[in-house]
């Protein structure tokens, strides 16, 4: 009885270790290559239970996530000769499991060497072909564009899929950031008296039209004043004279009160005349 439950045991542990041995677990965010003596066999393993022979397969796994390669800062020369230090990363993954082994062991280290290589290079070419100011402001989303789509290329042939690159930082090396500066501030100053000059210009515009529109208007109520004016003089012409029309004495009369007024009004005259005078023709009249 005690050597049955015995060897129940040791067939129990043997099974045991033979499924242990033979079966293995690949986890989601990975994949995994078969080996045979030493030597890659089958495709690339999926998430999953799978099988091994024990003592004939081993079993290598890799990490498919998304990996960022960060790289030292590290100095770009411009089309005229500046420098600029730029700091970039990179977002990659394996793309093809078996070209990755076979290419760079496998080693993660060493894909990211090349991937290194590769980004230093395409973006040298890169800033090399623009100035500070493009560099730093106006193009780097079309650099970083062009560096992604050109060593996303050269990586395909170890296996790797590069998904972005970033330049984390751009900045004026010591030698030139001083120059930098005042080149900068020259050409706001440039700008502001650009820009006032042509305030100025615009405010003149705007006052000599405002001026000419007050003249033209001026003149138009000055002309319509005068029309009036005469149209008026010319009412009481007409009134007057068909007044004085129908009474003669009383115009003469009008006439002589009117040189009276005008002759006296300013009290510091002196007229030497004679009484019998017509001036004073309605003074010797009976009241």
């Amino acid at each position: 009885m005690e050597n049955r439950i015995f060897a129940g045991a040791v067939i129990a542990a043997l099974i045991g270790f033979a499924l242990q041995s033979t079966l293995f677990t690949v986890k989601e965010y990975e994949r995994a290559i078969k080996f045979k003596f030493g030597e890659f066999v089958g495709d690339p393993i999926e998430p999953g239970l799978a099988w091994k022979i024990p003592f004939v397969n081993t079993i290598r796994k890799f990490d498919v996530r998304i990996q960022t390669m960060d790289s030292d800062p590290e100095g770009f020369l411009t089309q005229n000769n500046q420098e600029l230090v730029i700091d970039s990363f990179v977002k990659w993954r394996i793309r093809d499991l078996k070209q990755y082994f076979v290419s760079v062991s496998g080693r993660a280290d060493l894909a990211e060497t090349r991937l290194a290589q590769q980004v230093n290079s395409s973006l040298r070419s890169e800033v090399g072909k623009r100035s500070i100011g493009e560099v730093v402001a106006g193009d780097r989303a079309v650099i970083m564009d062009v560096v992604q789509k050109a060593i996303d290329e050269e990586s395909k042939k170890f296996g790797v899929e590069v998904i972005d690159v970033r330049l984390k930082r751009v900045d004026y090396a010591d030698e030139i950031r001083a120059s930098v500066f005042s080149d900068m501030e020259s050409e706001r100053n440039v700008l502001v008296q650009q820009k006032e000059s042509t305030g100025k210009k615009i405010a003149d515009e705007i006052r000599a039209k405002a001026d000419a529109t007050r003249r033209v208007t001026i003149a138009d109520a000055e002309k319509l004043a005068n029309i009036t004016r005469g149209q008026g003089d010319a009412e009481a012409t007409r009134i007057y004279a068909e007044a004085f029309g129908k009474d003669i004495e009383f115009y003469e009369l009008y006439r002589s009160l009117e040189a009276y007024k005008s002759t006296f009004s300013s009290g510091g005259d002196l007229m030497v005349m004679e009484p019998d005078s017509e001036f004073f023709k309605y003074f010797k009249q009976n009241r």
